[in-house]
């Protein structure tokens, strides 16, 4: 066969590629599946002929052609998709809270963390019930400490010390909700660290609302009280994710250990995404708000800040999140799991 003819055969299937690339370059145009299938497979010919014309040392016209031909096709496989607000809204405000909400993982650890956290902080804070629990969990030299240091607290402090320690709480939130969530992959030191922060967290909260303890307890409440649901509920959301992740490599549905490993990981990102913007929330408030002297912002505007993040925790999570009938969390969890 002459290159005249092969030129002449080869000549439709070029065209129609080429109709198909002027079809995509239109932003609102869409193939059907049908033509996705048909442009790969004339893709992967035109790469074939130009390899084919460059080896058999066809015209110069024909080979500039085709390098312009399969240069368009590239550039329209591969071209970079338009931001589309429809698809982010459906994944935050849809998709992401009935995940969180939807999963075992995360009530498990719920449950956990917040019947050990107001166990120890109500035994902690109830000096009849157990004297000694709060000295013995966390020990008298670490209270002495606190009580020492948030007895002069409320004095405020410089905005330039406000952002150093922003940057600070941010990296030391974030170690905790770290420390859960690596622990969890093997489930049971998971399960020991979490405890541990919880019966650790709230024994110190309980017990430094004590009443006796005066300037010390009124000054530990002004500060904790703004970042405080923030960053609690990052930490469960952290662990949370771990011990789905963990979990995984025991309940596999069939497949393998690392392919459910990698599986799991993808449907966790979403409960991963929402601890890490809770964390630097936490620290953005820990950092400017919490800090500020009751002189200046009194008590009353850090409880209203309190009160409108757990609004918003609760609104996402729990209105958001409710389980629609006609919405179909398996199917979105393997669009997660695609997606990623």
């Amino acid at each position: 066969m002459n290159v005249a003819e092969l030129t002449k055969k080869r000549q439709p299937l070029w065209t129609e590629l080429e109709n198909l690339c002027e079809e995509l370059s239109k932003r609102s145009s869409k193939l059907s599946p049908e033509n996705v299938n048909r442009f790969s497979a004339l893709y992967r010919a035109a790469c074939a002929d130009l390899a084919l014309a460059e080896s058999y040392h066809l015209p110069p016209s024909t080979v500039d052609y085709l390098h312009r031909l399969v240069a368009k096709a590239h550039n329209q496989l591969y071209r970079s998709q338009s931001f589309r607000w429809n698809q982010w809204y459906q994944r935050i405000f849809v998709d992401t809270p009935k995940i969180v909400f939807n999963d075992p993982c995360i009530h498990l650890v719920i449950i956990l963390f917040w019947g050990l956290f107001l166990i120890s902080a109500f035994l902690a804070f109830d000096s009849y019930v157990w004297p000694s629990f709060a000295a013995q969990v966390v020990g008298q030299e670490q209270l002495d400490i606190m009580e020492s240091m948030y007895t002069g607290f409320d004095s405020g402090r410089g905005s330039g010390t406000d952002w150093r320690m922003a940057g600070f709480y941010v990296n030391h939130n974030a170690s905790i909700g770290l420390s859960c969530f690596v622990t969890m992959l093997f489930v049971l030191p998971g399960l020991v660290t979490l405890s541990y922060n919880a019966v650790s967290l709230g024994t110190v909260f309980g017990y430094m609302f004590r009443a006796e303890l005066g300037d010390a307890s009124s000054n530990f409440q002004n500060f904790v009280t703004a970042h405080g649901p923030f960053e609690l509920t990052a930490i469960i959301l952290a662990a949370g994710a771990g011990l789905k992740i963990g979990l995984s490599w025991v309940k596999t549905n069939g497949l393998t250990r690392t392919d459910s490993l990698l599986r799991t990981a993808r449907e966790s990102l979403p409960i991963i995404m929402c601890s890490v913007v809770l964390f630097c929330l936490a620290a953005i408030l820990e950092g400017f708000l919490s800090p500020a002297s009751s002189k200046y912002l009194p008590w009353f505007f850090k409880g209203l800040a309190a009160s409108f993040s757990s609004f918003l925790l609760m609104f996402y999570f729990i209105v958001l999140g409710f389980p629609d009938q006609n919405y179909d969390l398996e199917s979105e969890r393997d669009r997660w799991t695609r997606a990623v």
